[in-house]
């Protein structure tokens, strides 16, 4: 008799152990369990932690309540300017009621993926070319209502949605390219432009004050020749004012004539023109006329005659040094033969 009832009670321990085995679950913290109970959904929902269902009677489903990445596929289309265009997203989403996840949707996952296909599509027709590359926030936002509005009968909430990539066409990529260069270019012009203006502007303010001190120009002079002169080069390029020479012709007009010499050689018939005038070389101090060393003349009048002074005796210098012409030259033997043909 003490047999069959130690028999009878391992039995009934071992039918309970499995009983216990079989009704016992656990729901971990990031998830929450749906018993269906003879196919019909219990009023609550298991939370986090251990749990006890009736076994073959009870089914309990459990449902992920983090937040879901999932990457939408590339979607080909046209863009509302006739633009072919591939743009791809990703959306962002959790499951804020578990009961109707599971009751009013056969699949949540693969439901909000189709409809985040088609209305990616959607924005992709509706929207231009440079709304995709450049304003994305608002493409976003409209994305996101188009896939949240029918995702909350599914007990799913959209977090947030975001356009990846936009591939172009190769043809598009180069027009737009020679776009930007030409862009670029433009405000290139424009910027040299308007420095060439402002270089204008002050160059004219200069030449007013240069044109108030005439020594001045002499002074910018010298500062031209020492900047050439510290670049080590053979050969040095001196420019020479215009203003200068417009100064010089202009204190001249009031002078008076100069006296010509009283014995000057008879000039060839050939030669009968005089050189035209230029620039005198500074003479030595201490000559006639000349102004001390390291002062200008201080009128007008003094400068012209100093110039007149210079010409002549160049003139002079030139004249003597040129042969006569009665004198032709022999083209044998180099001397001046007078009186032969």
């Amino acid at each position: 008799m003490v047999e069959e009832l130690v028999t009878a009670g391992v039995a009934l321990a071992s039918v309970g152990a499995v009983y216990a085995m079989a009704a016992a679950r656990v729901v971990k913290q990031y998830e929450r369990g749906v018993v269906l109970r003879l196919g019909k959904l219990r009023s609550g929902v298991r939370g986090p932690g251990f749990t006890m269902i009736v076994p073959f009677v009870d089914r309990l489903q459990k449902v992920n309540m983090q937040i879901v990445t999932m990457p939408v596929p590339a979607q080909e289309g046209i863009t509302r300017d006739n633009v072919t265009v591939r743009v791809d997203a990703v959306v962002y989403f959790k499951v804020v009621s578990a009961a109707d996840a599971i009751i009013r949707v056969e699949d949540y996952r693969f439901a909000v993926s189709q409809m985040a296909q088609t209305s990616l599509r959607s924005i992709i027709g509706k929207s231009e070319l440079d709304d995709l590359l450049s304003n994305r926030e608002k493409l976003n936002q409209g994305l996101e209502l188009m896939i949240d509005s029918p995702a909350v009968e599914w007990g799913v909430s959209i977090d947030r949605v975001e356009i990846k990539d936009v591939s172009l066409p190769e043809t598009m990529k180069r027009s737009m390219a020679r776009q930007a260069e030409a862009d670029r270019e433009r405000r290139a012009r424009v910027i040299n432009a308007d420095a060439e203006l402002q270089a204008s502007k002050k160059l004219a303010e200069a030449a007013g004050v240069m044109s108030e001190q005439p020594a001045a120009l002499q002074l910018r002079l010298l500062q031209t020749v020492v900047a050439v002169a510290a670049e080590k080069n053979s050969t040095l390029v001196l420019p020479f004012p215009v203003e200068l020479l417009r100064f010089l012709e202009r204190a001249q007009q009031p002078a008076a004539q100069p006296q010509q010499p009283a014995a000057q050689p008879q000039q060839p018939p050939a030669r009968s023109q005089e050189p035209p005038a230029r620039m005198p070389l500074p003479l030595p101090g201490g000559q006639e006329g000349e102004p001390p060393p390291g002062r200008l003349p201080g009128q007008p009048q003094e400068l012209a005659a100093l110039m007149q002074h210079l010409l002549s005796q160049w003139q002079q210098s030139v004249r003597e040094q040129l042969p006569s012409a009665e004198e032709p030259l022999d083209p044998d033997s180099g001397e001046s033969k007078s009186g032969q043909d």
